[in-house]
């Protein structure tokens, strides 16, 4: 029996692990040369990163956006705000929240 990918249930891609080998099987070849080649100059503090971005871009490749939709969001300007300001904002808000009871 051979093993069979597994999907997430939502019709989505596969999990795809934040590994450097994962992430690099996971990218068309011309891109894969860039990301080694950033993972490589990459210092012990920037190497998270870079592995995190480039996972990010491969997570889009698999997903089947409209190539539009995916250029906005690498060059960002898509719409919306980014995850981080949206976490730092939630953070803010519990905090004034529990703070003024």
């Amino acid at each position: 029996m051979s093993a069979q990918p597994v999907h997430d249930g939502d019709g989505g891609p596969p999990p795809l692990p934040r590994t450097q080998n994962a992430v690099a099987a996971a990218l068309p070849p011309a891109d894969r040369m860039e990301f080694y080649r950033e993972m490589g100059e990459a210092d012990e503090t920037e190497l998270l990163g870079v592995l995190r971005r480039w996972w990010l871009r491969a997570r889009l490749y698999a997903d089947p956006l409209p190539e539009d939709v995916r250029a906005d969001i690498e060059a960002g300007t898509a719409p919306g705000r980014p995850a981080g300001a949206a976490l730092r904002q939630a953070a803010a808000d519990r905090e004034t929240s529990s703070g003024e009871r």
